[in-house]
This record gives structure tokens, C-alpha cells and sequence, in this order.
């Protein structure tokens, strides 16, 4: 492997291309909670900033004619970490009043014996999402004894 001279990369923030701007606007935002920090519907071109206590998350750029398709290269999935388990379950039964579903049945956890696990589901355009905790899931099934539970679903 060559060196490099860089040295700490962060996430900034996540792009996702979507198929219809205001409904996912209503998904990021109405069910998952993100705030709108920006938007922009000039000359066809739709796109919206979103973010948490104004720091910016997630960019949501209205241009793709399909859904996800999980089969392509690119984007597998998209992880938000919360501090407890408790807030898992608290966004999973807020996701299943709103009719979301979901790749697993309840909090799984991240591998066989792990201590973090989460959620499983999709947004509108089939966009594999996760909201996980890195403990408290101890115990909490592992669907997958030989990968990762966020691996193949």
C-alpha cells in the first residue's frame, strides 16, 4: 500500500439522489426528524439540505428515475447512530406507526454476541437505512451467524 499524506477523514455529510423531492422531504423530515436547512426548485433542479440542530446531514438532489437498486455498485446503506438502545425502540414504534417496514423483526443486533444493533428498513425509494446504537443490544437476535446483520438484507 502506497503512503499518504492524509490522515483524518470525518463524514461530512451523505448525498442520496431521490426520485420525488417532497416525498422524501416528508420521509427525512416528518418521520425521521431532519430539519430543512435549504432547498432549491430553480430550472427543474430540486434539491434540499438537511440537517440536525443546524449542522447538515444529508442532501437529498432530485435526479434519479429509478429506485435504489441494491444489485448496483455504490451506496449499501446509510447508518444513524443514536445514544441508547431505548431511542432504537423509540424510533422503531414511531417507523411502525407510520406504516414503514422493516427488513427485520425488532432491535437485531450488528453480529452473533455484539453489544450495538439497531433498526433495519427503507425509505420511499428503497434507500437501505439503519438507526443503531453501539450498546445495549446485547442479547438481541443476530440474523446472520456468518456476516454482519447490516451486510445482506
Amino acid at each position: 500500500m502506497t503512503a499518504t499524506t492524509i490522515r483524518t477523514l470525518r463524514t461530512g455529510h451523505i448525498g442520496l439522489n431521490v426520485t420525488d423531492l417532497a416525498r422524501s422531504l416528508a420521509f427525512y423530515g416528518d418521520v425521521l426528524g431532519f430539519d430543512v436547512l435549504g432547498e432549491g426548485k430553480e430550472d427543474g433542479e430540486r434539491y434540499a439540505f438537511l440537517g440536525q440542530d443546524g449542522r447538515l446531514v444529508l442532501t437529498l438532489w432530485q435526479q434519479a428515475d429509478t429506485p435504489y437498486a441494491p444489485e448496483r455498485a455504490g451506496l449499501h446503506h446509510l447508518a444513524f447512530e443514536v445514544d441508547t438502545i431505548d431511542a432504537v425502540k423509540d424510533a422503531e414504534a414511531e417507523l411502525t406507526a407510520r406504516g414503514v417496514t422493516f427488513a427485520y423483526d425488532g432491535v437485531v443486533a450488528h453480529g452473533e454476541g455484539a453489544s450495538s444493533g439497531g433498526i433495519f428498513f427503507h425509505d420511499p425509494d428503497g434507500t437501505r437505512l439503519e438507526i443503531y446504537a453501539p450498546s445495549g443490544a446485547d442479547g438481541a437476535p443476530a440474523p446472520h451467524t456468518a456476516a454482519p446483520t447490516c451486510g445482506f438484507f
